[in-house]
């Protein structure tokens, strides 16, 4: 029991972007039981993503690179504009060395090709909240 009140005071807030439900759920499913995450809030979109950002400051966002209207390089802009702090993953299945390089650049911690590297996230979130 003392350890679950710990995991509540320190675990960190999670950010889900994805314009995919099944991909969101997959890494609610994923990612439930995830030791160092208290909670996870989820936005399928620019505009509900600044929202959440803006409303709540998560510790880390798991950003998809492809969003309906403004895209994901945008939202990473946006966060690094205004909460520097935060902590950001690319994700997306249209893996590109150049769009990772500019995330890079924008302050991304890692770039992930979800088609190939999605079972590498959970350990990627462990390495971020330490």
């Amino acid at each position: 029991m003392n350890n679950s009140k710990e995991n509540m005071i320190t675990g960190r807030t999670l950010l889900i972007v994805d314009d995919s439900s099944i991909i969101i759920e997959r890494l609610l499913d994923a990612l439930k039981d995830h030791p160092t995450i208290r909670s996870i809030l989820t936005a399928t979109n620019y505009d509900e993503a600044v929202e959440v950002i803006d409303g709540n400051k998560p510790d880390i966002v798991l950003l998809d690179i492809q969003l309906t209207g403004k895209n994901g390089i945008d939202l990473l802009k946006y966060i690094k504009q205004r909460f520097p702090e935060v902590k950001v993953i690319m994700f997306t299945n249209h893996a590109d060395d150049n769009y990772f390089k500019l995330c890079k650049q924008l302050g991304a911690l890692y770039c992930v090709d979800k088609s190939k590297d999605f079972d590498k996230i959970p350990g990627m979130l462990a390495t971020v909240s330490e």
